[in-house]
């Protein structure tokens, strides 16, 4: 689906990202983690075309999107739940998908029914803008936008950050719910538990490289690992 060769990208004269190669297969679930800081998020820009890698290849479909402009990566298949939620917030809820959808070309592509049926607060919601809603509406939003853009490839972008423990797991269920679906999705979080739980592959980011990868079992019985990389212990 995704293969990331050895990219490098800087922010002005701050080396972020040295030579990170990472791959998301087709119908997986890969999940980046890593402490704050450590190149997680700089990884998705790049990916997005926000953050132009300076070397290194970026394949999506065996094709080359590195210097390629943000809405072309987009219309090519890639959508994003960008840290933040970024929603549209003086436009309803039906507005802001609205907006973002397009079928890319699918069989059977994400609809407003299709999504309000999978996120039914939004539908009991859909005429309220956007700055009315919780937390939790606004990242289930945010989610749902982009399945609006029928993405072979969606990148979450620490989906938990900042919400109560009943809606992460709500939110964890819906991505549960694509993964059946044969979603590919690149999962950067914060929550151990909550990323091992649906991950088919994991990667561990520090200073800007990837310094462990495995199956989500390796890591989890991988305690100096955890410890060092991680803040996770027994």
């Amino acid at each position: 689906m995704i293969e990331l060769q050895d990219i490098h990208t800087w922010y002005g004269d701050s080396y972020i990202l040295q030579g990170v190669s990472l791959q998301v297969k087709d119908a997986t679930i890969v999940a980046l983690l890593g402490r704050n800081g450590m190149g997680k998020t700089t990884t998705v820009r790049s990916i997005m075309g926000l953050a132009p890698p300076r070397k290194g290849a970026i394949l999506f479909n065996g094709q080359n999107i590195v210097g390629m402009q943000p809405h072309r990566i987009a219309r090519m298949g890639v959508g994003l739940i960008p840290q933040g939620r970024m929603i549209f917030s003086s436009l309803s809820v039906t507005e802001n998908l609205k907006m973002a959808a397009r079928t890319g070309g699918k069989k059977d592509p994400w609809t407003l029914d299709k999504v309000f049926e999978i996120f039914p607060k939004l539908a009991e919601r859909r005429k309220n803008k956007g700055n009315l809603l919780s937390g939790g509406e606004q990242q289930m939003l945010t989610i749902a936008r982009a399945l609006m853009t029928n993405p072979d490839l969606l990148l979450f972008d620490e989906p938990s950050e900042g919400l109560a423990p009943v809606v992460v797991e709500e939110v964890f269920r819906v991505i549960e719910d694509l993964k059946a679906a044969g979603q590919s999705i690149l999962l950067v979080e914060q929550d151990f538990g909550m990323a091992m739980s649906v991950a088919d592959y994991a990667y561990v980011m520090s200073k800007g490289t990837i310094v462990y990868e495995s199956a989500p079992d390796g890591l989890i019985e991988n305690e100096s690992i955890k410890s060092m990389y991680l803040g996770v212990g027994e």
